[in-house]
């Protein structure tokens, strides 16, 4: 139930989430920094703790703070907390971080452009030799890859279409439940990739291009598991009938991460798969 309120601003309570958030955090971080530095290990209370079991227990717990917070953000919303100003400020937020992740991925990119540009650039008074790869046809798998995104993003438009135009709700929850089995999908058939080119000799590390491929690809696909989960808490919300034409920020959101999941595989699949691994040795 809406409570009535004489100001456009949200007052918000204290709350424990940002420092569990922030605890839940470094436990997380610190269990992988202990479980990649070599089987580094934390004595509690005469208890030994090794890095996996510490990143686990962060991550449960990371997972536990996002449930438990953003359960509130939707209550909030559903008790009339988010007015329209609210609302316009919870977008910018949510712009400003897409604007912090397209930087990010800038990051892998020039690292990617630079080392296939200029490959000699960090081996002073010594030869680089390029490791012979295996070619991957870019419109096998990867083209497959990309046509199941693209058409992801096409249901979660045909559903944000629905929402906004006052379209049957069946529609609205189509495409969302489209969108998310595709977003499991294209997982899938990356995870198969991926073992498929280590079988063929690619390497986790060892050589610069492998690094910047997986890693590249690699955040992607997280940022692709992510924004299916977050497509998915849309999809149950939407359900519930959550969501209206006018208040939808949450589903507006989810639109807005997975269009730009979208455009960061098309960057990815014209300057990795077509343009990066054609600039190496054995490649054909």
């Amino acid at each position: 139930m809406a409570h009535a309120k004489n100001h456009d601003y949200h007052i918000l309570a204290p709350s424990t989430w940002p420092l569990l958030g922030a605890l839940a955090g470094f436990t997380m971080l610190f269990g992988a920094v202990c479980w990649m530095s070599g089987g580094m290990t934390i004595l509690f209370k005469s208890v030994e703790l090794s890095g996996p079991w510490l990143f686990l227990m962060g991550f449960v717990a990371v997972l536990y703070v996002m449930f438990g917070w953003w359960a509130d953000v939707v209550a909030e919303s559903r008790v009339g907390d988010h007015t329209p100003v609210v609302r316009i400020g919870l977008r910018y937020g949510f712009i400003l971080f897409i604007m912090s992740e397209v930087m990010f991925f800038a990051a892998w990119f020039w690292s990617f452009f630079k080392h296939a540009i200029y490959p000699m650039s960090d081996y002073v008074g010594t030869t680089y030799v390029q490791p012979e790869i295996y070619h991957v046809d870019a419109f096998h798998l990867p083209l497959i890859n990309t046509l199941v995104l693209l058409l992801s993003g096409c249901a979660v438009t045909w559903a944000h279409h629905a929402l906004v135009h006052g379209g049957p709700r069946k529609d609205l929850i189509n495409g969302l439940a489209i969108a998310v089995v595709l977003g499991v999908l294209f997982t899938f058939l990356q995870a198969y990739e991926y073992s498929y080119l280590l079988y063929q000799g690619w390497e986790f590390g060892g050589d610069k291009f492998y690094s910047n491929f997986f890693m590249a690809t690699g955040f992607h696909g997280a940022h692709v598991i992510i924004g299916t989960i977050f497509l998915f808490v849309c999809l149950v919300r939407a359900m519930r009938g959550h969501f209206t034409e006018d208040k939808h920020i949450g589903f507006e959101a989810a639109a807005w991460y997975w269009h730009f999941v979208d455009v960061v595989w098309l960057f990815l699949f014209f300057a990795v798969y077509i343009w990066g691994v054609a600039q190496m040795p054995g490649a054909h």
